[in-house]
């Protein structure tokens, strides 16, 4: 077993609360208790829970936020969604881009407890279960973001994204098309099946088959979403529309279309997923299902200063409604309606 606050205490001779204090740094010991105590957890190998430690302090008016990829402007817009928020109650927000790395988010959640935030917000697709659950259990007020984190007892806000993949594929099956090629997001993302599902709902109502070899993976980045709409338009018979995830990938599909000659909407139509700033300055703007982004950031906040100030203590998880916002990048199917 792991040596305990209270073994380093025996050891050393002196009272659980001294001990606490050296880990701390804090109150008024002498230096030969002070050595004497870190003798002690050197020769015992004790660490401190940094999450009993962040805990047992005052509050700091200070709430983490782990994200993917600040670079993508759907988080950036949470973030400072969340920001303005916090701001209106006097807190501070620590923002921490992980790349959906399990070892960044190893490392930044250790961060923001030895920061002692009085909360935690994450949007990525953690792997880090483990630690989040000891954080849960110490009563560390924590929410989730855009993402499901149905092993833990945490508060979740998120969009209904089986209903915006629903919206993007009746409304490419409205406009006549059969072929309709769906770009995902890898790293485990929670929102990408929903979404797949939900466009395949709408393509069975319409009498269409799922095609496997019309899904295409792609890294979290305009490259990724480029790459994998060249091998969906590579193929021996290429959709005529593609949904992608999120807008992000949705303009690397823009970018394989110009690449190939294909003209956006003429010959290819394309829908997106967020409705961020990008999606009203591609050419040609882009058709995407708009996520209310402001108040999933707003909501997220509110139910994690509940959870600091202590006035619930049942775990919710708030679905908010997505909206298709119809653009310039969709047409009816050549040769069709």
């Amino acid at each position: 077993m792991k040596p305990t606050i209270y073994d380093v205490a025996r050891a050393a001779g002196v009272s659980t609360a001294t001990v606490s204090k050296v880990i701390n740094g804090t109150g008024r010991i002498s230096d030969k208790t002070r050595k004497r105590v870190t003798e002690i957890m050197e020769e015992l190998r004790y660490q401190p829970s940094m999450v009993a430690a962040a805990l047992t302090r005052r509050s700091t008016s200070t709430v983490g936020l782990m994200l993917p990829d600040l670079a993508n402007p759907y988080f950036a817009e949470i973030a400072r969604a969340v920001e303005d928020r916090g701001h209106e109650f006097g807190f501070s927000l620590l923002i921490c881009s992980t790349d959906n790395d399990p070892s960044k988010e190893e490392k930044y959640l250790s961060l923001m407890v030895q920061k002692c935030v009085d909360g935690i917000m994450i949007a990525t697709s953690t792997g880090q279960d483990g630690l989040l659950r000891e954080l849960a259990e110490q009563r560390m007020p924590i929410v989730a973001i855009s993402r499901e984190l149905p092993s833990l007892p945490v508060d979740t806000v998120m969009v209904d994204d089986f209903m915006g993949g629903y919206m993007a594929g009746k409304h490419l099956v409205g406009l006549g098309h059969r072929r309709i090629g769906i770009i995902a997001e890898k790293l485990g993302a929670s929102s990408s099946p929903e979404r797949i599902r939900g466009c395949r709902q709408a393509m069975a109502e319409a009498g269409i088959g799922a095609d496997d070899s019309l899904i295409a993976e792609a890294s979290y980045t305009v490259d990724g979403g480029r790459k994998a709409a060249a091998r969906l338009l590579g193929g021996g018979e290429p959709p005529t529309a593609l949904f992608a995830c999120n807008d992000v990938l949705a303009i690397g599909a823009l970018q394989a279309a110009f690449e190939r000659g294909l003209q956006v909407p003429e010959q290819l139509s394309v829908v997106g997923f967020d409705n961020t700033m990008l999606a009203t300055i591609t050419a040609p703007p882009l058709t995407t299902v708009s996520q209310p982004i402001q108040d999933i950031g707003r909501r997220a906040f509110d139910a994690l200063l509940q959870e600091i100030r202590g006035e619930k203590r049942t775990k919710q998880r708030l679905v908010l409604l997505p909206e298709l916002v119809v653009r310039r990048s969709t047409a009816p199917v050549a040769g069709g309606l």
